[in-house]
């Protein structure tokens, strides 16, 4: 039986959604605790493979079990061998055995967070990024237009990333703000490893006037990697929603 699950976490201390020998990721306690709970060893696969420091509102993944079991119970055995953890099932749902929570999604949105003041962060420290220059978000924006389309992102992908191909297509970069909170929505079918926060760092860059607008362009066509900014701190960044068809 497959199932759906729809997963939250702050991902602060943890080394990110995969697995990894020596150290401590979402995967494998949501695993450790699926075998707890019901007895059964079973591989959970993620939608969006979260780095470090990432965090998620909206990861999906699926797992399969051999009894039929109910959906509320199931969330319930997790959540209770989790609750050490910053880790939490939202919601399970029974799904086509074809279903694949990585290759069935249509669309992925990923959301930003920035704090833009110049006081130290309290308990916004590991949620989102801490900017003191005064960013301008005009500017921002339309950084943030020039990344939208189908482009090579050769410029902003990590050297261990695993995609056959980085041409990539963008739908929607959007920048909002509320007071001192910045935040940038991406949506995409699918991304690169590290490309959100390389291409926030550029975005960053113009934001603080450290960079011309002018520049992206020339960017994004160099396919360099070491033309791009420092990537933007992890902890801005967060894994929102993920959007399927009918399932």
């Amino acid at each position: 039986m497959r199932y759906k699950l729809t997963i939250e976490y702050d991902g602060t201390d943890y080394s990110g959604w995969q697995k990894q020998d020596n150290s401590s990721s979402i995967q494998e306690h949501i695993e450790i605790a699926i075998e707890k709970f019901c007895g059964e060893k079973s591989s959970v696969s993620g939608a969006g493979r979260t780095d470090a420091g990432v965090h998620a509102s909206g990861q999906v993944a699926h797992l399969d079990l051999d009894q039929d079991r109910d959906t509320d119970q199931i969330r319930k055995g997790i959540n209770f061998y989790l609750k050490n953890e910053k880790i939490s099932v939202l919601d399970i749902e029974r799904v086509p055995d074809d279903f694949d929570a990585r290759f069935s999604a249509m669309m992925r949105h990923y959301r930003y967070k920035i704090m833009n003041r110049q006081s130290p962060l309290t308990y916004h420290s590991n949620t989102h990024a801490h900017v003191k220059q005064s960013l301008d978000i005009t500017l921002m924006q339309q950084a943030a237009d020039y990344f939208i389309g189908k482009h090579d992102f050769t410029t902003f992908r990590s050297a261990g990333c695993q995609s056959k191909s980085p041409i990539k297509s963008i739908e929607k970069i959007l920048i909002t703000k509320q007071r001192d909170k910045i935040y940038v929505d991406f949506t995409a079918k699918s991304f690169l490893h590290t490309q959100v926060r390389s291409i926030m760092g550029c975005i960053l860059k113009v934001g603080t006037g450290s960079w011309d607008l002018s520049m992206i362009p020339d960017i994004i066509a160099a396919k360099d990697r070491t033309k791009c900014a420092t990537l933007a701190p992890s902890c801005g960044l967060y894994l929102k929603k993920i959007d399927y068809g009918s399932i």
